[in-house]
């Protein structure tokens, strides 16, 4: 049995291959020799020492100096709970939005803004936002957690000072 491939769909296969090869290794060479790494996840912390460890230790809104961002807001969640469970911020302050776990996986969902992370022992998550608009927006757990799982609520007020 004789096949034959016509010539165009040589060209057309060869071109195809080639520039599989070519997105692969831009990716390789990304991922391995630059060492890069999806943004989230980039800091670990102990998570049977999350209460003692800064600045976990004392969760809630900082003014911060010396940053692109105005304020650090920094989350605790555990068992059904965030910890501050409502936490008051300033009309358009840009904020960093810090937030681990010390238990299983939580997520981490500001409903009504792009905030969005999920929240891994031993992981410290980290979002940067502005607040633009005043308000109040809950914050919900989104991933399955347990049988508390529905009552897991926090609450940001976005306040003009």
């Amino acid at each position: 049995m004789n096949m034959h491939i016509h010539k165009f769909e040589k060209i057309w296969l060869i071109f195809g291959v080639a520039t599989l090869l070519v997105f692969l290794s831009v990716v390789g060479v990304s991922a391995f020799y630059l060492g890069n790494q999806p943004p989230s996840c980039l800091a670990t912390i102990n998570p049977e020492k999350v209460d003692t460890t800064a600045p976990f230790d004392q969760p809630g809104l900082k003014k911060v100096k010396g940053k692109e961002w105005d304020y650090e807001l920094v989350f605790v969640a555990s068992a059904f709970q965030y910890n501050p469970g409502e936490v008051e911020v300033p009309l358009g302050a840009k904020v960093k939005v810090l937030a681990t776990t010390k238990d299983v996986v939580h997520g981490f969902s500001v409903a009504g803004t792009n905030i969005n992370m999920m929240l891994e022992p031993g992981y410290i998550s980290e979002f940067t936002t502005t607040f633009d608009k005043t308000g109040e927006f809950l914050i919900l757990c989104n991933e399955y957690c347990g049988a508390g799982h529905h009552m897991m609520t926090s609450k940001i007020k976005v306040v003009e000072k």
